[in-house]
């Protein structure tokens, strides 16, 4: 069972860092794109793009080290692990992501409020089919990410990735802001950044409050309660369940039960029936880590 865990664990690292460098590389190639054709194309929303994308490639290394402290085994100091330093690394994320997304909506506003609208420049085709290209590319890469975060169950990926689809709505407006200037509104380049600052701003909400809920103890919903329920159940020599509380911890689940046993069997046998249910609860439920087994009599 233990060599179980181990391999189980070695796989999430392996599956994590290989989305996370597939991201990285993808986010610096799509970056430099966007800054360039911002540049060119004198286009502020394909810049304020660009600058979403750079930020894809600090989240992403947060997310790295993120999961790399959370697989670690546990340790005198930290008995029940180390999970929740992922939650640590999505609330980072989230952090920089609104910080991101602050910088892009003052200068937003800015250009709005200014009522200069006759000076700001008209952007280029080639801000157009950066918008194109970025809106195709950081889509494949939300669903990229999301497939595997789900596989692993990881909140950080998961952030890293609604950070991606965060990307893929800001380039939709940036999209929509450049093709608006070029048919005659100059402001409109500008209103898609500010429509870009609510997307990422939104996304970041998103992103700290799951990442909070995890670090706060809470219990499993109904349902799975009700699973763990049956499965202590399945033992004919279990007679009750007294209690069962659940919570958790990071991406994990801890258990505590109190089951009835015939009060007249011998304390090997109410070992054997409390070892027995352990088990079974790890086997059926895979993101359980640790489980605690009371026995009363009856």
């Amino acid at each position: 069972m233990e060599k179980n865990k181990m391999k189980a664990n070695d796989d999430f690292q392996s599956v994590a860092n290989r989305v996370s460098v597939v991201t990285i590389i993808g986010n610096v190639i799509l970056s430099v794109m966007k800054l360039l054709a911002g540049i060119i194309a004198h286009s502020s929303a394909m810049i304020s793009d660009a600058v979403h994308s750079a930020s894809d490639v600090f989240s992403t290394i947060v997310v790295i080290i993120g999961i790399r402290l959370s697989a670690r085994e546990s340790d005198r100091e930290h008995p029940y692990g180390h999970e929740r330093m992922e939650c640590v690394a999505a609330i980072v994320l989230s952090v920089v992501l609104f910080i991101t997304g602050l910088g892009i909506g003052a200068k937003a506003l800015k250009n709005i409020f200014s009522g200069n609208y006759n000076v700001l420049q008209v952007p280029g085709i080639l801000a157009l089919i950066a918008a194109i290209v970025s809106i195709a590319v950081k889509e494949g890469m939300y669903w990229y990410t999301r497939h595997y975060a789900k596989m692993i169950d990881s909140s950080a990926l998961m952030a890293d990735a609604w950070h991606h689809r965060s990307d893929a709505f800001s380039s939709i407006g940036a999209l929509i802001g450049i093709a608006g200037a070029r048919l005659g509104f100059p402001i409109m380049d500008s209103v898609a950044s500010l429509v870009i600052f609510l997307f990422i701003v939104k996304a970041a909400i998103d992103i700290f409050k799951d990442a909070m809920d995890k670090m706060v103890d809470h219990s499993c919903d109904e349902e799975t309660e009700k699973q763990i329920h049956d499965c202590v159940m399945k033992n004919e020599k279990v007679l009750g369940v007294d209690l069962l509380q659940t919570r958790i911890f990071g991406n994990k689940i801890y258990v505590d039960v109190e089951i009835e046993a015939d009060a007249l069997c011998s304390l090997q046998e109410a070992h054997n029936i409390a070892e027995s249910v352990h088990d079974e609860i790890e086997r059926s439920f895979p993101k359980v880590k640790h489980i605690m087994v009371h026995v009363n009599p009856k």
